[in-house]
Parts: C-alpha cells; sequence; structure tokens
C-alpha cells in the first residue's frame, strides 16, 4: 500500500473548468482495496470479515479495540446469526489495519477534528470528504460507541454472501437449486441430506456470491427477558473463559524471545523538560534513554528498570505549572463573561428568552479514565522495520506516530492489535507507541533485543489528559402559570475546547502543548454534546465559551455528556422541588413525543417502587438520551441513598434503558451495570486536584474509586423495540451522577452542584 497523504482541499478540488467551476477529482477516491486476511492452512477466504476452515471453524475478523466492551463477541454474533453457524464454531482474531474496516459513521462525528476546511460545502461532498479520508487514513478507530453502526452491515452482508456460496457448493453436489438450500447450526441441508462448512469450505470459496447478498429477513439480536429472570446465554461472550482462567492475552502479556523490559519516568505536565538525572546511578541497567520529557531505564525485568530510574532521580523543569486554583478562577471568570460561541438553538431560539427565571451553576472538576491496564507496548526494531504489540483505539494513528518518531515509514511500522484491560478512551493517546519507537530503536543498536514498555500506575495518572473540567451556567424561563414548566433554557458551558486539541494530538501528531496553542479559543461543538435536553422545551440556547486552562484534556468514558447530563437534571430536579412538583410527573410532562424515554421513566418507577422523591425517601431520579430522537438510546435511572454511621451512602440503584433493537443482552447489561459503577466514582471519588502540574492523586486508592463493598444493588432493565442498535456503555455512566445528587437531596436536604459530589464536604 503507498503511504497515507494528508486530504487537503487542493487535494479534492483541482483545477477550474471551463466558465469557472471546479472539477472534482472522482479518480482519486479508492475504489477497491486488496484483502488483508491471510489463510492459515486449511482455511478459505470469503471476505475480508470471515474465513472457513476446512474443520468447520468459522473465523471472524474484527476491527475494533476490544476493551472489555464485548466487540469481539457482538461483531461474530451477528456473522453468526446472518450465516447461520453454530457459536461454538466461532473464532476471533484481529483485523489487520486497513481501509476496508474504515469507521466511517465515527469519522463523520469527529469531522470537525480532521478536517478544518471542507465540511458544510453540501452534504453530498461532506460524505464524499468523510469517506475519502476514513477508507485513505485506514480510520478504524474504537470510540463513542460506533462499532455496530459502522459494521453490522458489512459483517451481515459478508456473512449472507458466505452463506449463499456454501448453499452453492452444497447444491452442486446435489444438483438442485441453491435457493431450496437451508443454512442453520453449522450445515447446509436439503431435505435429509446435510454438509459441514468444513466439507464444503474449499469449493464455496470458489463460488460467486450474488449481488446483492440475500440477507435473512429476521435482524440479528436478542430479547429482554423480563427484570432479572435468569436463562442459558444463547451467545455466551467469546472472550469470557479465558479471562476467568488467565489466559487471555492484554497487551502486557507479550513475552518475545531476549526480551528487555523498560520503566519510564515522566515529567509533571507535557510542557515540562527533563533536566537533569545521575546514570551513574543506574548500575545495572542494560540502556538509559532520554527523552525530551522523560526518562527511561531499560533492564532484564521491570521491577529491576524500575528500580534503576529511581536510582537515577531524575529532574524536570516546568514552565507553566498548572494549579486547581488558577483552573477554577479562569473557569468562574469565563462562564459570565467570556465570549462564547452559538453551539445548539432550536425553536425560537434567542428569541424565545426575554427573562431568566431559574438560574443555577454547576461545576465539574477534571476527572480521568483510570483503565486498570497501564500503558504499555512491546516493539523489535529490525533491518529497519519496527514491530509493535500494543492495545489502540486508533491503530493507524499509532503506526504514523511511531513511525515519525523514528524517521520510517508508516509502512514499515507493523501492528499487532492487542486487546486492553479496560480503555474508557485513555488508548486513544500514543504517547507510549513514541516512546517504545525511540526506546525500541536506540536498544536496538546497542543489543539488537525487543523490549517492552510498561508505565508505572503513577506516571498513568500523571500523563493521563483528564476529561474536560467544566463550569455550567444554566438559566431557565418559566410558564407564568407557576407551574414550573420550562418555555426557555440557555446553557453556558466554559470549559476547554479538549476535543480541538485532542484532533491536533491524534489526527496532526502534535505534542500536548502544541496541541493547547493550536486549539486556543476555539469552537468545540463535542465539548457540548448532551447539553440540548430531550424535553420538547419551546426554546433551547447552548454556547460554549472556550477557556484556556493550561491543562492537556481529552477524552473520557461518557465525554461531554457526563457534565452535561448532571447539569441538566440537577436543574430539572431544582425546579420541580422549587414548584413542589413531582419530579417523575414533572420530567414526563415534559418529554413531548419521546415515548420511549418516557417508558424508561415508568418503568423505572416501577421496578425501584418510586415513592415521589420527597419526605427524606432519599429516592433521586434522572433520565438521559445519547444521540438523536430516532437513533439515540436512552436510560433512567433511580438512586436510593440513606443515611447511617458512616454517614450517606448509595444503597441501590435502578436503571431502564432503551437502545433499540439489541444484540447480545448479557453484553448490554454488563456495559450498563459497569457504566453505573463508572458514574458512581465520578459522582462519590474524590476530587482530583492539581499543584504544579502535578495530580494529588497518584495511585487508584487516592482516586476513591469504588470498590466492591461500595457498590450498590443494581438492577437493569431493558424495553426492546426494533429501532436502530444504540450503544449502551456510556449511558450508565452519565445518568449515575445526577440521580446519586438527586437522592443525597432527597435523603440530607442537601442540593449538591459540583462534581465530584462530596467534594466539598456535606
Amino acid at each position: 500500500m503507498a503511504v497515507t497523504a494528508a486530504i487537503t482541499r487542493r487535494g479534492l478540488l483541482t483545477g477550474a473548468a471551463a466558465g469557472g467551476g471546479l472539477l472534482v477529482a472522482w479518480w482519486l477516491y479508492p475504489r477497491s482495496f486488496p484483502n488483508p486476511l491471510v489463510a492459515a492452512n486449511g482455511e478459505h477466504i470469503f471476505d475480508a470479515w470471515l474465513k472457513i476452515g476446512e474443520d468447520g471453524v468459522v473465523t471472524v475478523a474484527v476491527p475494533q479495540l476490544e476493551m472489555g466492551q464485548g466487540i469481539t463477541t457482538l461483531l461474530p454474533q451477528v456473522i453468526a446469526q446472518e450465516l447461520g453457524a453454530d457459536w461454538r464454531q466461532i473464532a476471533v482474531e484481529p483485523a489487520p489495519v486497513s481501509g476496508i474496516y474504515a469507521n466511517i459513521p465515527l469519522a463523520r462525528r469527529w469531522s470537525a477534528l480532521w478536517d478544518g476546511f471542507g465540511k458544510g460545502l453540501s452534504e453530498a461532498s461532506d460524505e464524499f470528504l468523510t469517506e475519502r479520508f476514513a477508507r485513505e487514513s485506514r480510520f478504524s478507530t474504537t470510540a463513542d460507541g460506533t462499532s455496530i453502526a459502522a459494521y453490522e452491515e458489512p459483517c451481515r452482508n459478508a456473512a449472507a454472501a458466505a452463506r449463499a456460496m456454501l448453499a452453492q457448493a452444497a447444491s452442486a453436489r446435489w444438483d438442485v437449486d441453491w435457493e431450496r438450500c437451508e443454512v442453520e447450526n453449522g450445515f447446509v441441508r436439503y431435505g435429509e441430506e446435510r454438509f459441514t462448512f468444513g466439507e464444503l469450505a474449499a469449493e464455496a470459496a470458489e463460488q460467486h456470491a450474488p449481488d446483492p447478498p440475500p440477507l435473512r429477513p429476521d435482524t440479528p439480536g436478542e430479547q429482554p427477558l423480563p427484570g432479572e429472570a435468569d436463562a442459558p446465554l444463547a451467545f455466551p461472550r467469546i472472550d469470557m473463559p479465558s479471562k476467568v482462567d488467565g489466559t487471555f492475552q492484554f497487551a502486557a502479556d507479550v513475552r518475545l524471545p531476549g526480551m528487555a523490559y523498560a520503566a519510564i519516568r515522566h515529567g509533571p505536565v507535557d510542557n515540562s523538560t527533563l533536566t537533569g538525572f545521575d546514570r551513574s546511578c543506574a548500575r545495572h541497567a542494560l540502556s538509559v534513554v532520554e527523552g525530551k520529557r522523560w526518562l527511561a531505564a531499560v533492564a532484564g525485568n521491570w521491577w529491576q528498570a524500575e528500580r534503576e530510574l529511581a536510582a537515577m532521580r531524575p529532574q524536570f523543569a516546568t514552565e507553566f505549572p498548572v494549579d486547581s486554583e488558577s483552573i477554577a478562577a479562569r473557569l468562574d471568570t469565563m462562564v459570565d463573561k467570556g465570549d462564547s460561541f452559538r453551539i445548539a438553538e432550536t425553536g425560537f431560539g434567542e428569541e424565545g428568552m426575554s427573562r431568566v427565571d431559574f438560574a443555577r451553576r454547576y461545576e465539574v472538576e477534571a476527572a480521568i479514565p483510570a483503565p486498570l491496564e497501564t500503558a504499555c507496548a512491546t516493539a523489535r526494531f529490525e533491518d529497519g522495520t519496527l514491530e509493535l504489540w500494543m492495545a489502540s483505539q486508533a491503530p493507524e494513528r499509532a503506526r504514523v506516530a511511531a513511525a515519525t518518531a523514528i524517521g520510517i515509514s508508516p509502512e514499515d511500522v507493523v501492528l499487532y492489535p492487542m486487546p486492553a484491560g479496560g480503555s474508557f478512551d485513555r488508548r486513544l493517546e500514543n504517547d507510549h507507541a513514541i516512546e517504545i519507537a525511540l526506546i525500541a530503536s536506540e536498544f536496538a543498536e546497542s543489543h539488537g533485543r525487543p523490549v517492552q514498555l510498561i508505565w508505572s500506575r503513577r506516571d498513568d495518572i500523571v500523563q493521563s489528559r483528564p476529561r474536560n473540567p467544566a463550569y455550567l451556567l444554566l438559566g431557565a424561563q418559566l410558564s407564568p402559570d407557576g407551574e414550573g414548566r420550562i418555555d426557555a433554557l440557555r446553557s453556558r458551558i466554559a470549559c476547554p475546547p479538549g476535543n480541538i486539541e485532542f484532533g491536533k494530538r491524534l489526527f496532526e501528531n502534535l505534542t500536548t502543548s502544541a496541541a493547547i496553542r493550536e486549539s486556543i479559543g476555539a469552537k468545540d461543538t463535542l465539548a457540548c454534546e448532551g447539553s440540548v435536553p430531550p424535553y420538547a422545551i419551546p426554546s433551547v440556547v447552548v454556547d460554549h465559551i472556550p477557556v484556556e486552562i493550561g491543562l492537556p484534556t481529552g477524552r473520557m468514558r461518557g465525554n461531554a455528556h457526563s457534565y452535561t447530563a448532571f447539569a441538566t437534571e440537577s436543574l430539572i430536579d431544582e425546579i420541580a422541588a422549587e414548584h413542589s412538583r413531582e419530579p417523575l410527573s414533572y420530567r414526563i410532562a415534559m418529554l413531548g413525543d419521546d415515548v420511549r424515554l418516557a417508558a424508561c421513566l415508568q418503568r423505572a418507577a416501577q421496578i425501584a417502587e418510586w415513592g415521589g422523591g420527597g419526605g427524606q425517601s432519599g429516592q433521586g431520579l434522572a433520565c438521559h438520551r445519547i444521540g438523536d430522537a430516532t437513533t439515540g438510546g436512552r436510560i433512567a435511572c433511580i438512586a436510593t441513598a440513606r443515611q447511617g454511621e458512616g454517614g450517606v451512602r448509595v444503597i441501590r440503584l435502578t436503571a431502564v434503558v432503551d437502545i433499540g433493537r439489541i444484540i447480545n443482552i448479557d453484553i448490554a447489561r454488563q456495559q450498563v451495570e459497569g457504566g453505573l459503577i463508572f458514574g458512581l466514582g465520578l459522582a462519590l471519588g474524590n476530587s482530583l486536584r492539581y499543584s504544579g502540574g502535578m495530580p494529588n492523586a497518584l495511585d487508584m486508592e487516592e482516586l476513591g474509586l469504588p470498590t466492591l463493598s461500595d457498590c450498590p444493588d443494581i438492577e437493569v432493565d431493558f424495553i426492546a423495540n426494533e429501532a436502530a442498535p444504540a450503544d449502551p456503555g456510556e449511558l450508565g455512566a452519565v445518568v449515575a451522577a445526577p440521580a446519586i445528587a438527586n437522592a443525597l437531596f432527597s435523603a440530607t436536604g442537601l442540593r449538591l452542584r459540583r462534581l465530584p459530589l462530596l467534594s466539598g464536604g456535606i
């Protein structure tokens, strides 16, 4: 493949046509790609998505990072159901980086991050630019819950084509029409005759699939069981047995012959500089590698490398150390007086608000993803080729970053995708790819051996780019009848343009400090996602006030929804309380035609035995929608808090979810439950504060994340329908905090408007 060039306006629109018009260079559009799959002995390739072996095993290529969300089960399930395979014959392998696996829906969502010029020419040109960018740049990034939207259709098409080819091979043996053959449970049948997939694989691979592929009338998926009813799983997670017995291989589990180990120490923030260290103290280190902002030691094992690093006592100078007090002061000033960009305006817009009857400010501190597995990567550099074993949500960008760091072509970087032990968007960053490339290339010159880099927990936290801290000022104009109905809502959101900054790092390979400089004052639509509530409010206006805070920021599970949902649902609850309105009926009355979210609220109230939220019941309610009214996922959550000897404790979370058609009910439940616990940590964990550029927490315990004993009883129910599938992974993470905040108000009478909720104490 050729090296991918940057897509520019000049590269797309070329020359002047007669009369002064521009001609679109359609020939630049890539029309085909070589199949990236390689067949092992006895395997036959049917498409870029699947292979069938003569032993009957169907191997599915998955182009998304498995980081606990179950994508290596979901896409194989789609193929298994469409193909007619037995679930026990399904295997998985990570897909190579290729334009075939472009994540076009995510490229569309992130177009402002990679296309600062062409977007908005027209709907057709936007789609053309998006697909061209995604395919040319091999953009298979895993993020924003877009995996099913991006890959369900091509997986179904590939499976349907393979099913037809198997039927054609069988029909040729039986001398019947292939359409009369049935393909189910791993067999092709005609009457009493049958063949296994393995028996037909070689002949089937030579057949020509019908165009279009003959899709089954029933779409892949499962129906939810009522409540907590139990039943055998039809499609148990493929990765679960090996994760239980410890044989599942994460990025840190890679072992190569002769491999050495590297530990690393970073400065406080990316604008810090390594100023000194005592090399003579590294008596047992195989190598010491200096970066501009870090120092690494290589030894025979990681613990030894870490000890050598500590002995050298690396020192760093920071030109502009950041601290939480200065960040808060900037946000405080800007949310009231800062210049803003208009992000959204619905209904009557700004003209619909003539006064502000009710206003509140909500403050959200920085938070980091803190996945269980720290950043790690293994590399071998030989004969100008760099091999990488690492977990990356953006594998092609990791290849480019590593290649650029050591001055080779991205085509000379081979990346073997590894699963991640959690991510929450942390593996969108490629710092460790750059570092391991530099360490491996230098170590190869002196020792000719591969090396594995593992960040300590301290360095993983120090180098985390937190989700935006944000101050939100919400003002409402209420109906004159005294019922508290919201006629107009205006939101001012003061926060860094963190997504623009992230895009500069990801797509332009800028350093963190350079990315901050390049994004100062930028409009960031993604930083305000979720700020237009699902309620039928006649007038909604949302403004973004970009604030430069000196602290690098990035993406995290829930992203902007984690603070916009908190602010909106807290405001709704406050207005309801001010006007003596019962919170459930108050919300339902404002939902308009979103009957799906209303159904979630009603079901949650029924399951949780909702008592109205008053009288110190300790019950709090919140709901949210991620996505639009057609394709978005909905959730309603009721939190129950009780006061005891140790203070106020959340004892129960009840959630009802509508994510449209459910592919795998067990994975959907896991994702919502995990999201609720993640949101519990955001709500009740320790405040992450900075001083001198360093966070006040350097290990998991100091973050105050919930332990098993902290977790409340959790009940999750689903409302199934045939709407497009929505991702469940972030719904629980964003709804938990406002539900808990409202429950704490019900239990104590104190209204907490800052996240984490207990950052200022009760």
